[in-house]
Protein backbone atom coordinates (compact mmCIF):
# COMPACT_ATOMS: atom_id res chain seq x y z
CA UNK A 1 0.00 0.00 0.00
CA UNK A 2 1.50 3.15 -1.28
CA UNK A 3 0.21 6.25 1.08
CA UNK A 4 0.12 4.65 4.30
CA UNK A 5 0.37 7.60 6.77
CA UNK A 6 -3.12 9.57 6.08
CA UNK A 7 -6.36 9.08 7.32
CA UNK A 8 -7.76 6.80 3.73
CA UNK A 9 -4.12 4.62 4.09
CA UNK A 10 -4.54 3.95 8.23
CA UNK A 11 -8.33 2.99 7.47
CA UNK A 12 -7.66 0.62 4.85
CA UNK A 13 -4.93 -0.61 7.03
CA UNK A 14 -7.71 -1.31 9.40
CA UNK A 15 -9.93 -3.24 7.05
CA UNK A 16 -7.46 -5.38 5.59
CA UNK A 17 -6.32 -6.17 9.20
CA UNK A 18 -9.56 -7.90 9.61
CA UNK A 19 -9.65 -9.27 6.45
CA UNK A 20 -9.37 -13.61 6.04
CA UNK A 21 -8.07 -13.22 2.71
CA UNK A 22 -5.12 -10.80 3.25
CA UNK A 23 -1.50 -12.42 4.17
CA UNK A 24 0.90 -9.75 4.04
CA UNK A 25 0.47 -5.55 4.13
CA UNK A 26 3.16 -3.36 3.80
CA UNK A 27 2.10 0.05 4.49
CA UNK A 28 4.53 3.01 2.76
CA UNK A 29 4.94 6.63 4.39
CA UNK A 30 7.52 9.34 3.27
CA UNK A 31 7.38 9.97 7.25
CA UNK A 32 9.72 9.56 9.69
CA UNK A 33 7.08 9.03 12.42
CA UNK A 34 6.23 4.70 13.14
CA UNK A 35 3.43 3.48 11.94
CA UNK A 36 2.06 2.83 15.43
CA UNK A 37 2.51 6.34 16.39
CA UNK A 38 0.23 7.83 13.72
CA UNK A 39 -1.87 5.07 13.61
CA UNK A 40 -2.45 4.46 17.58
CA UNK A 41 -6.17 2.85 17.17
CA UNK A 42 -3.93 0.37 15.28
CA UNK A 43 -1.67 -0.62 18.04
CA UNK A 44 -0.21 -4.39 18.21
CA UNK A 45 -1.05 -4.69 14.27
CA UNK A 46 3.07 -5.47 14.19
CA UNK A 47 2.54 -3.41 10.82
CA UNK A 48 5.87 -0.87 9.85
CA UNK A 49 6.48 1.63 7.64
CA UNK A 50 8.87 0.68 4.22
CA UNK A 51 10.08 3.20 1.58
CA UNK A 52 7.98 3.63 -1.19
CA UNK A 53 10.94 2.89 -3.40
CA UNK A 54 10.46 -1.00 -1.86
CA UNK A 55 7.14 -1.19 -2.93
CA UNK A 56 8.10 -0.51 -6.32
CA UNK A 57 11.01 -2.67 -6.97
CA UNK A 58 8.98 -5.84 -4.98
CA UNK A 59 5.68 -5.02 -7.00
CA UNK A 60 5.54 -8.58 -8.85
CA UNK A 61 5.33 -9.81 -5.19
CA UNK A 62 2.35 -8.43 -4.82
CA UNK A 63 -1.10 -9.54 -5.95
CA UNK A 64 -2.41 -5.68 -5.83
CA UNK A 65 -1.17 -2.61 -4.79
CA UNK A 66 -3.36 0.10 -3.10
CA UNK A 67 -2.54 4.03 -3.92
CA UNK A 68 -3.78 6.18 -1.31
CA UNK A 69 -1.58 8.98 -2.51
CA UNK A 70 -2.65 12.81 -3.32
CA UNK A 71 -3.43 13.57 -7.01
CA UNK A 72 -0.89 13.45 -8.99
CA UNK A 73 1.47 10.93 -7.77
CA UNK A 74 -0.50 7.44 -8.69
CA UNK A 75 0.04 8.40 -12.20
CA UNK A 76 3.46 8.52 -11.50
CA UNK A 77 3.86 5.27 -10.32
CA UNK A 78 1.14 3.36 -12.08
CA UNK A 79 2.97 2.60 -15.34
CA UNK A 80 5.62 0.69 -13.03
CA UNK A 81 3.22 -1.64 -10.89
CA UNK A 82 1.38 -2.08 -14.13
CA UNK A 83 4.23 -3.51 -15.74
CA UNK A 84 5.53 -5.52 -13.05
CA UNK A 85 2.18 -7.52 -13.25
CA UNK A 86 0.48 -6.37 -10.01
CA UNK A 87 -3.00 -5.04 -10.53
CA UNK A 88 -3.15 -1.58 -9.33
CA UNK A 89 -6.38 0.30 -7.03
CA UNK A 90 -6.02 4.31 -7.27
CA UNK A 91 -7.62 5.96 -4.41
CA UNK A 92 -6.68 9.18 -6.10
CA UNK A 93 -8.46 11.09 -8.88
CA UNK A 94 -5.85 10.74 -11.20
CA UNK A 95 -7.81 7.60 -13.09
CA UNK A 96 -10.76 8.76 -12.83
CA UNK A 97 -11.81 10.50 -16.20
CA UNK A 98 -11.42 8.89 -19.79
CA UNK A 99 -10.23 12.23 -21.09
CA UNK A 100 -7.22 13.83 -19.82
CA UNK A 101 -8.95 17.14 -21.06
CA UNK A 102 -11.73 16.43 -18.54
CA UNK A 103 -8.80 15.50 -15.72
CA UNK A 104 -7.06 18.50 -16.70
CA UNK A 105 -10.05 20.93 -16.08
CA UNK A 106 -10.97 19.55 -13.13
CA UNK A 107 -7.76 19.20 -11.00
CA UNK A 108 -5.91 22.26 -13.06
CA UNK A 109 -2.84 19.85 -14.32
CA UNK A 110 -1.83 17.92 -17.22
CA UNK A 111 -1.98 13.78 -16.99
CA UNK A 112 1.47 12.38 -16.75
CA UNK A 113 0.04 8.68 -17.95
CA UNK A 114 -2.71 9.26 -20.59
CA UNK A 115 -2.24 6.27 -21.92
CA UNK A 116 -3.77 4.52 -19.28
CA UNK A 117 -7.02 6.45 -19.02
CA UNK A 118 -8.75 4.15 -21.52
CA UNK A 119 -7.69 1.14 -19.62
CA UNK A 120 -9.19 1.93 -16.10
CA UNK A 121 -12.17 1.01 -14.79
CA UNK A 122 -14.31 3.22 -12.34
CA UNK A 123 -14.50 1.96 -9.50
CA UNK A 124 -18.06 2.28 -8.31
CA UNK A 125 -18.54 -1.70 -7.86
CA UNK A 126 -22.39 -1.43 -8.14
CA UNK A 127 -22.12 0.03 -11.51
CA UNK A 128 -18.71 -1.83 -12.94
CA UNK A 129 -18.40 -5.33 -11.29
CA UNK A 130 -18.36 -7.26 -14.69
CA UNK A 131 -15.38 -4.91 -15.83
CA UNK A 132 -13.70 -4.18 -12.35
CA UNK A 133 -13.61 -8.21 -12.26
CA UNK A 134 -11.33 -8.32 -14.98
CA UNK A 135 -9.32 -4.86 -14.58
CA UNK A 136 -5.81 -4.05 -14.23
CA UNK A 137 -6.24 -0.69 -13.25
CA UNK A 138 -9.26 0.49 -11.05
CA UNK A 139 -9.95 4.10 -10.37
CA UNK A 140 -11.77 4.31 -7.22
CA UNK A 141 -14.43 7.16 -6.86
CA UNK A 142 -14.69 10.03 -4.72
CA UNK A 143 -16.38 10.29 -1.38
CA UNK A 144 -19.23 12.65 -2.69
CA UNK A 145 -18.98 11.01 -5.56
CA UNK A 146 -20.15 7.61 -4.81
CA UNK A 147 -22.14 8.35 -1.95
CA UNK A 148 -24.33 10.84 -4.46
CA UNK A 149 -24.19 8.07 -7.71
CA UNK A 150 -25.75 5.69 -5.32
CA UNK A 151 -28.12 7.87 -4.14
CA UNK A 152 -29.24 9.42 -7.60
CA UNK A 153 -29.48 6.63 -10.35
CA UNK A 154 -32.54 4.82 -9.77
CA UNK A 155 -33.84 8.49 -10.73
CA UNK A 156 -31.28 9.20 -13.67
CA UNK A 157 -31.76 5.73 -14.83
CA UNK A 158 -35.40 5.82 -15.26
CA UNK A 159 -34.97 9.31 -16.67
CA UNK A 160 -37.18 11.24 -14.24
CA UNK A 161 -35.09 14.00 -14.27
CA UNK A 162 -36.22 16.86 -16.19
CA UNK A 163 -33.70 17.42 -19.33
CA UNK A 164 -31.21 20.58 -19.07
CA UNK A 165 -31.78 20.98 -15.57
CA UNK A 166 -28.92 20.57 -12.89
CA UNK A 167 -28.90 18.26 -10.15
CA UNK A 168 -29.03 20.08 -7.23
CA UNK A 169 -26.83 18.60 -4.29
CA UNK A 170 -25.77 19.19 -1.09
CA UNK A 171 -23.31 17.54 0.47
CA UNK A 172 -21.77 17.97 4.18
CA UNK A 173 -18.52 15.80 4.85
CA UNK A 174 -16.42 14.81 7.89
CA UNK A 175 -13.06 16.84 8.64
CA UNK A 176 -11.18 13.81 7.95
CA UNK A 177 -11.94 14.75 4.28
CA UNK A 178 -9.44 17.82 5.32
CA UNK A 179 -6.62 15.33 5.15
CA UNK A 180 -3.69 15.00 7.69
CA UNK A 181 -1.97 18.58 6.79
CA UNK A 182 -2.38 20.71 9.67
CA UNK A 183 -4.45 23.61 8.85
CA UNK A 184 -6.45 26.16 11.78
CA UNK A 185 -9.30 26.31 9.60
CA UNK A 186 -10.27 22.41 9.95
CA UNK A 187 -8.79 22.21 14.04
CA UNK A 188 -11.49 20.73 16.12
CA UNK A 189 -11.92 23.79 17.83
CA UNK A 190 -12.21 25.95 15.07
CA UNK A 191 -15.20 23.43 13.42
CA UNK A 192 -17.01 22.56 16.78
CA UNK A 193 -20.56 23.89 16.59
CA UNK A 194 -19.58 25.30 13.27
CA UNK A 195 -20.06 23.99 9.22
CA UNK A 196 -16.90 25.24 7.13
CA UNK A 197 -18.19 25.66 3.24
CA UNK A 198 -15.21 25.31 0.47
CA UNK A 199 -15.12 24.73 -3.47
CA UNK A 200 -18.49 26.53 -4.30
CA UNK A 201 -17.55 27.59 -7.26
CA UNK A 202 -16.75 24.32 -8.72
CA UNK A 203 -16.28 21.28 -6.77
CA UNK A 204 -13.79 18.77 -8.55
CA UNK A 205 -16.35 16.03 -7.80
CA UNK A 206 -19.49 17.27 -10.05
CA UNK A 207 -17.01 16.24 -13.41
CA UNK A 208 -16.82 13.20 -11.93
CA UNK A 209 -20.46 12.42 -11.35
CA UNK A 210 -21.33 14.09 -14.39
CA UNK A 211 -19.41 11.65 -16.50
CA UNK A 212 -21.02 8.91 -14.48
CA UNK A 213 -24.38 10.03 -14.75
CA UNK A 214 -24.31 10.93 -18.21
CA UNK A 215 -23.38 6.88 -19.02
CA UNK A 216 -26.75 6.40 -17.05
CA UNK A 217 -28.53 8.21 -18.29
CA UNK A 218 -27.75 8.40 -21.62
CA UNK A 219 -27.27 11.95 -22.53
CA UNK A 220 -25.58 15.24 -21.14
CA UNK A 221 -26.41 15.61 -17.33
CA UNK A 222 -25.37 19.02 -15.14
CA UNK A 223 -24.17 19.12 -11.26
CA UNK A 224 -24.48 21.63 -9.24
CA UNK A 225 -22.33 20.37 -6.19
CA UNK A 226 -21.86 22.68 -3.02
CA UNK A 227 -19.86 21.28 -0.18
CA UNK A 228 -19.06 21.84 3.54
CA UNK A 229 -17.24 20.12 6.40
CA UNK A 230 -19.39 19.61 9.05
CA UNK A 231 -18.33 19.15 13.01
CA UNK A 232 -17.57 15.46 12.73
CA UNK A 233 -14.75 13.44 11.73
CA UNK A 234 -15.95 10.87 9.16
CA UNK A 235 -19.14 10.88 7.06
CA UNK A 236 -20.86 11.92 4.34
CA UNK A 237 -24.05 13.56 4.07
CA UNK A 238 -26.23 14.61 0.80
CA UNK A 239 -29.48 16.18 0.23
CA UNK A 240 -30.02 16.18 -3.40
CA UNK A 241 -33.34 17.65 -5.13
CA UNK A 242 -34.25 16.44 -8.54
CA UNK A 243 -37.43 18.26 -10.69
CA UNK A 244 -38.89 15.46 -11.78
CA UNK A 245 -40.45 15.84 -15.67
CA UNK A 246 -43.81 17.38 -15.66
CA UNK A 247 -44.85 14.18 -17.97
CA UNK A 248 -44.06 11.90 -15.18
CA UNK A 249 -45.29 13.58 -12.03
CA UNK A 250 -48.99 12.08 -11.85
CA UNK A 251 -49.07 9.25 -9.31
CA UNK A 252 -46.01 10.19 -8.11
CA UNK A 253 -45.43 9.70 -4.18
CA UNK A 254 -42.31 8.71 -1.64
CA UNK A 255 -44.00 5.05 -1.56
CA UNK A 256 -43.74 4.88 -5.65
CA UNK A 257 -40.42 6.21 -5.54
CA UNK A 258 -39.64 3.98 -2.56
CA UNK A 259 -40.95 0.69 -4.53
CA UNK A 260 -38.63 1.88 -7.79
CA UNK A 261 -35.41 2.23 -5.22
CA UNK A 262 -36.43 -1.20 -3.65
CA UNK A 263 -36.50 -2.55 -7.40
CA UNK A 264 -33.54 -1.09 -9.01
CA UNK A 265 -31.23 -2.37 -5.66
CA UNK A 266 -33.18 -4.96 -4.00
CA UNK A 267 -32.96 -5.69 -0.21
CA UNK A 268 -29.66 -7.22 1.55
CA UNK A 269 -28.36 -10.74 0.34
CA UNK A 270 -31.27 -10.60 -2.24
CA UNK A 271 -29.61 -7.43 -4.06
CA UNK A 272 -26.81 -5.00 -3.30
CA UNK A 273 -25.10 -5.77 -0.05
CA UNK A 274 -24.03 -2.46 0.40
CA UNK A 275 -26.65 -0.32 -0.55
CA UNK A 276 -29.85 -0.07 1.88
CA UNK A 277 -33.47 1.89 1.57
CA UNK A 278 -34.98 2.97 4.49
CA UNK A 279 -38.49 2.44 4.41
CA UNK A 280 -39.92 3.05 7.23
CA UNK A 281 -43.73 3.91 6.95
CA UNK A 282 -44.03 7.55 7.36
CA UNK A 283 -45.61 8.66 10.39
CA UNK A 284 -48.30 11.54 10.82
CA UNK A 285 -48.59 14.49 8.24
CA UNK A 286 -46.13 15.46 5.53
CA UNK A 287 -44.92 18.27 7.85
CA UNK A 288 -44.57 16.47 10.55
CA UNK A 289 -40.99 15.84 12.12
CA UNK A 290 -40.83 12.34 11.10
CA UNK A 291 -37.07 12.04 11.69
CA UNK A 292 -37.14 8.01 11.10
CA UNK A 293 -37.62 7.66 7.84
CA UNK A 294 -34.64 9.19 6.33
CA UNK A 295 -31.19 7.75 7.41
CA UNK A 296 -29.45 8.63 10.09
CA UNK A 297 -25.64 9.75 9.41
CA UNK A 298 -23.97 8.08 12.59
CA UNK A 299 -25.61 4.41 11.50
CA UNK A 300 -22.66 4.34 8.76
CA UNK A 301 -19.45 5.27 10.76
CA UNK A 302 -17.09 2.60 10.43
CA UNK A 303 -19.24 0.67 7.55
CA UNK A 304 -19.58 0.13 3.88
CA UNK A 305 -23.10 0.78 4.16
CA UNK A 306 -24.55 3.52 2.05
CA UNK A 307 -27.94 4.23 3.51
CA UNK A 308 -30.54 6.19 1.41
CA UNK A 309 -34.07 7.90 2.09
CA UNK A 310 -36.54 9.45 0.15
CA UNK A 311 -39.53 12.00 -0.33
CA UNK A 312 -41.43 13.63 -2.68
CA UNK A 313 -42.37 17.37 -2.47
CA UNK A 314 -45.68 17.25 -4.56
CA UNK A 315 -46.26 20.78 -4.94
CA UNK A 316 -42.69 21.35 -6.57
CA UNK A 317 -42.49 18.53 -8.68
CA UNK A 318 -39.15 17.77 -6.76
CA UNK A 319 -37.98 14.52 -5.19
CA UNK A 320 -35.47 14.66 -1.83
CA UNK A 321 -32.85 12.20 -2.34
CA UNK A 322 -30.96 12.00 1.39
CA UNK A 323 -27.97 9.51 1.13
CA UNK A 324 -25.25 8.66 3.79
CA UNK A 325 -22.13 7.00 3.94
CA UNK A 326 -18.47 7.08 5.60
CA UNK A 327 -16.08 8.99 3.78
CA UNK A 328 -13.25 7.01 4.65
CA UNK A 329 -15.08 3.65 4.48
CA UNK A 330 -17.22 3.41 1.54
CA UNK A 331 -15.79 7.00 0.14
CA UNK A 332 -12.81 5.41 0.18
CA UNK A 333 -10.75 2.74 2.05
CA UNK A 334 -13.71 0.21 2.06
CA UNK A 335 -14.58 0.56 -1.55
CA UNK A 336 -11.13 -0.15 -3.14
CA UNK A 337 -11.24 -3.74 -0.46
CA UNK A 338 -15.11 -4.16 -2.17
CA UNK A 339 -13.02 -3.79 -5.91
CA UNK A 340 -9.92 -5.57 -4.51
CA UNK A 341 -12.65 -8.64 -4.01
CA UNK A 342 -13.86 -8.62 -7.08
CA UNK A 343 -10.20 -8.05 -8.80
CA UNK A 344 -8.79 -11.40 -7.26
CA UNK A 345 -11.87 -13.46 -7.12
CA UNK A 346 -12.93 -13.12 -3.69
CA UNK A 347 -16.25 -12.87 -1.99
CA UNK A 348 -17.30 -9.32 -2.99
CA UNK A 349 -18.59 -8.46 0.94
CA UNK A 350 -15.43 -9.95 2.53
CA UNK A 351 -13.66 -8.12 5.05
CA UNK A 352 -16.36 -5.59 4.85
CA UNK A 353 -19.81 -7.09 6.65
CA UNK A 354 -19.52 -5.45 9.97
CA UNK A 355 -22.99 -2.52 10.64
CA UNK A 356 -22.10 0.63 11.74
CA UNK A 357 -21.03 2.14 15.11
Amino acid sequence: MVGGSGHTGGEACRLLLNHPGVARIVPTSRSAEPFERLHPNLLGSGLDFVPVEDVVAAAAEFDAVLLCTPSGEAMRLAPALLDAGTRVVDLSADFRFADPERYRAAHGREHTAPELLGEAVYGATEFHRDRIREARLIANPGCYAITALIGLAPLVRAGLASPGIPLHIAAVNGTTGAGTTPRTDVLHAEVIGSLLPYSLRGHRHAPELEDQFARLAGAPVTVDLSTAHGDFARGIHIQASVLVRPELRDGLTRESLLARYLDFYGEGDRGEYFVRVNHQPSLGGPTDKDYGRFPHLAAVAGSNFVHIGLDYDARLGIARVVAVSDNLVKGAAGSAVQNLNLALGLPEAEGLRSYGL
